[in-house]
Order: structure tokens, then sequence, then C-alpha cells
């Protein structure tokens, strides 16, 4: 009769082979881990740059564009409405005085946006632009607007922003409407700039 029983020289063997997995195993799920947690960490300015590039998101140019005189598209009637609004904690008071405006491609437009601080302290703002849908972003050229610089307002100072743009002739065809949407976020902890002059 044979004896199946191992002797204690290849259980240590086989033990030490299943440890030695065990820690090849964990090895390689710390590594995929680590992975993971790198590319969460790329993913923010990969984004970016995939919005930049596609107008996807709304994004808009962050630079002033330079009017180049192309003709304008009579025929093309584009509506553009204006929304603004505060991000929690911002306590100025933001409106676009143009709500709705219809525009013609290639056509240089210009609308306002008045703002208010209310509080009893300096406060440094950012706008922060997006459009709806998002491919119109890329078709839509400001030369001048306030979203470009942080603007610091006195306490219960008030001034009219302007927002000069043309949007472009290439604009598709099927896009007759978008949205422009402007997020005011208090900056005033992060800028430590206060001397600014308003408005500018």
């Amino acid at each position: 009769m044979t004896d199946n029983k191992k002797e204690p020289d290849e259980l240590d063997v086989t033990s030490t082979n299943k440890v030695i997995n065990h820690s090849k195993m964990v090895g390689k799920l710390l590594v995929v881990v680590l992975g993971m947690f790198g590319f969460g960490f790329a993913l923010v300015p990969l984004y970016d740059v995939f919005c930049d590039l596609t107008g996807l998101n709304g994004k808009t140019a962050n630079s002033a564009a330079t009017y180049e005189v192309m003709g304008i598209d009579e025929s093309r009637t584009i509506t553009i409405d204006f929304i603004t609004r505060t991000n929690s904690g911002m306590a100025w008071q933001f409106e676009a005085q143009t709500r709705q405006l219809k525009v013609h491609p290639g056509q240089m437009n210009e609308v306002n946006f008045t703002v208010k601080n209310p509080t009893r302290h300096s406060v440094v703002g950012q706008a922060v632009p997006s459009v709806s849908p998002g491919t119109a972003a890329l078709f839509l050229n400001k030369t001048e607007c306030f979203c470009f610089e942080q603007q610091v307002l006195q306490a219960g100072e008030s001034v009219v922003m302007p927002m000069r743009f043309y949007v472009d002739p290439q604009l598709p065809d099927d896009i007759t409407y978008f949205t422009l949407q402007y997020t005011l976020y208090d900056v005033t902890a992060t800028s430590g700039d206060l001397t600014m002059n308003s408005g500018e």
C-alpha cells in the first residue's frame, strides 16, 4: 500500500512556492493600483487638451482673437442666449444687459455685463465661459472679454464689462442657436492682488 503523505520538506517547498506566488500577485496588483492612480491625475490635463482641440464641453479660447474681415453671411442668422450665474460663495450680483442676440456669421458684436460687489470688502472675481452645444465654442471668437483677466471690485463697487465677439462663418449649418454662459468665481484667496483696476 502506497503512502500518499508528503514529507515535511515537500510541504515546506509547496508553502514557499505559494508565498512567492502570492507576493508576485500582490506586487502586480500594487503596480495596477499605482498606474490607475497616476492615470486619474493625468485625466484632467488630458481632458483639457481634448476639449481645447475639439471644442467639446463648451470651452472657449482664453485669449483674444483677431477680427479678420471675411465678409458677413447675411443669409444666416444665429441666435445666442447669454446666461450668467455665480458660483456658491460668490456674493457678486452679475447679469447680462442683453439676454438674447441674433447675429450674422462674420459680424462683429458687443454685449455688456453688469456686476456689483455688495460686500464690505474688496473681492477678486474670475468669469469662466462655456458654450452649449460644445461644438459652437470652436466658432465663437472673442476679441475682447472680461473673462480673459481676473476682475477686482472694491466694496460696493459696480462696473459694466463689455464682451466683443464674432461667430466664424464656418459654423456648421445645422447650428442656428447656442448659449454662452458665464460663471463667476471668487478667487480672492488665491489671487493675492486687490490693486488691479476693476473692469479692465
